[in-house]
């Protein structure tokens, strides 16, 4: 959501109320807002990640916070969703009771701040204002404008409630997930925004009719807390190479040598497929391919390490210049690639012999045989030495960058939609997520 914001104004004021929502961080080591309030210059309710990852819930009235968390823990995985509980009553007779956060179901008691204020303090979050708007996703300016993704956002005015209204722990799996049809009493001015119409993502279902109205540009994904797509890992991309559009835009900057940015999950068996559109220039020549997760120089996934390009040992890749580069050794020269172009990527793990194909706007440019190491775990990415160099990657959102693919190809088991077909001579390929791994990873 990183250029998007919803805007609402609430009708009456409550000092209690909870907000719920579900996040996947994709930006981290800034100022990020998740929800705001201004009353008026000095009164104003805010949440929001700080530039250290920690969560700063808080009120403030004439200027100083009467009531403010600052959580010790830092939020730094951006390969995961995380439940947040945000719940309020500042009428609370008991001290402790009056500001509550939970993470996945579980109430965070560790705070570099916990000040729950006097009782009775207004409570902003949840006052009316004729002039300014609850915002979700930025500050009441909107601006520091949160970079990730967001499903599932309840705002209950009037009600301090538990984690347990909006989600469960799954018998099976033992996580943590959302109720996909909770049982919430919402007061008048309450929402549920599920975003899952594309055409009016602001649509609220608690009932109320209460649309949130949004801007900037808002796209939909199918990314969920119930099944985690893999995205770019901002844990392993090394140097100042920013991620995007929810971890699945890599911009590279200007570099003496490689850097990478690679997956957020890992398979050493399966079928899988994914796509990656060259959005910058290719002068520099950005490569695209794959590699492990765990090789010996741990040059790829961690950015503590010196970098090296895809294919500089264990995995491929394909540079711009139609060099595609195994184990360290040049594997032939093919067709170039440039700003537009779509390279799609099947890898078999699973047949006896093992491969990488390679397509260019779907018309076949290598298969390469490889030989993955036993017990190791292999993911895809991007390189790149200059700041020319933008790589989208699509592993099954439907989207580069906020461009929706045209054709919306699923795999086999529905999952993804991909601009070409998953399906490769009648060999089914896979997306990566948490559900496909369970069952091929």
């Amino acid at each position: 959501m990183a250029s998007t914001y919803l805007t609402r104004t609430l009708g009456s004021s409550s000092n209690s109320g909870t907000i719920s929502m579900w996040v996947k961080r994709s930006k981290l080591g800034a100022n990020q807002y998740i929800y705001a309030n201004l009353v008026s210059g000095t009164n104003y309710g805010i949440i929001f990640f700080d530039s250290n990852d920690k969560i700063e819930f808080m009120t403030v009235t004439s200027g100083s916070h009467t009531q403010k968390l600052l959580t010790t823990r830092q939020f730094r995985d951006t390969s995961a969703w995380y439940h947040f509980v945000f719940a309020t009553d500042t009428d609370n007779s008991t001290a402790t009771n009056r500001l509550r956060l939970y993470v996945n179901g579980v109430e965070e008691t560790a705070f570099d701040t916990d000040a729950t204020g006097s009782q009775g303090d207004t409570n902003y979050l949840f006052q009316a204002s004729a002039t300014n708007d609850h915002v979700i996703s930025g500050s009441a300016s909107q601006s520091d404008l949160f970079d990730g993704l967001m499903t599932h956002v309840h705002i209950v005015p009037g009600s301090q409630l538990a984690p347990t209204v909006f989600g469960e722990t799954d018998s099976t799996s033992g996580i943590w997930v959302p109720k996909t049809a909770p049982s919430v009493t919402y007061t008048a001015q309450g929402s549920f925004l599920k975003f899952e119409n594309s055409g009016a993502m602001g649509t609220d279902s608690s009932g109320n009719s209460n649309t949130w109205t949004v801007g900037g540009s808002m796209t939909q994904n199918v990314d969920t807390p119930s099944n985690v797509f893999a995205t770019l890992n901002k844990s392993s991309t090394h140097g100042n190479n920013t991620l995007s559009f929810g971890s699945l835009r890599i911009a590279f900057t200007a570099n003496t040598s490689y850097t990478n940015s690679i997956g957020t999950l890992g398979i050493n068996s399966g079928r899988w497929y994914v796509e990656a559109k060259v959005a910058g220039a290719t002068t520099y020549y950005p490569c695209i391919g794959f590699c492990s997760m765990g090789n010996n120089t741990r040059r790829y996934y961690d950015p503590l390490y010196t970098a090296a390009h895809l294919g500089a040992d264990e995995g491929t890749g394909y540079f711009a210049h139609g060099n595609i580069q195994k184990n360290g050794s040049t594997d032939g020269d093919y067709a170039t690639f440039t700003t537009g172009d779509i390279i799609s990527m099947y890898l078999d793990l699973e047949s006896g012999t093992k491969t990488m194909k390679y397509y260019k706007n779907d018309s076949l440019i290598r298969s390469t045989t490889i030989t993955p190491v036993a017990g190791q775990f292999y993911t895809f990415g991007a390189t790149g030495t200059s700041g020319s160099d933008i790589v989208d990657f699509n592993f099954g959102s439907g989207f580069f960058g906020t461009t929706a693919v045209t054709s919306a190809n699923a795999d086999a088991n529905g999952f993804g939609a991909f601009e070409y077909s998953p399906t490769l001579s009648g060999v089914n390929y896979y997306a990566l997520n948490t559900k496909n791994l369970k069952e091929f990873g």
